[in-house]
């Protein structure tokens, strides 16, 4: 199934070269892919993985093992952001 993954900030170089200046990749993920499965293989820090959303609802870290993607989901991940 397709999803589309948005990656923000500094997460943007883990995309694909191609990606990076639309900062989203769209992506072929099995039927019951978590959002763990579609992190893990990009290589992505788990510190620099702070807000998850998910079609726009946030998604805590406890349950990002366990939430299933659907076809044409949106996960959109933004790092730590300090600011003023």
């Amino acid at each position: 199934m397709r999803i589309t993954l948005k990656l923000f900030a500094s997460l943007t170089d883990y995309l694909p070269s191609h990606a990076r200046r639309d900062n989203q990749v769209e992506l072929d993920v099995a039927p019951d892919a978590t959002i763990v499965d579609v992190i893990e293989p990009l290589g992505l820090p788990p510190k620099l993985v702070h807000l998850v959303l998910v079609n726009g609802v946030y998604i805590p870290p406890e349950e990002r093992a366990t939430r299933t993607l659907n076809e044409g989901d949106a996960l959109a991940i933004w790092p730590p952001i300090a600011g003023g």
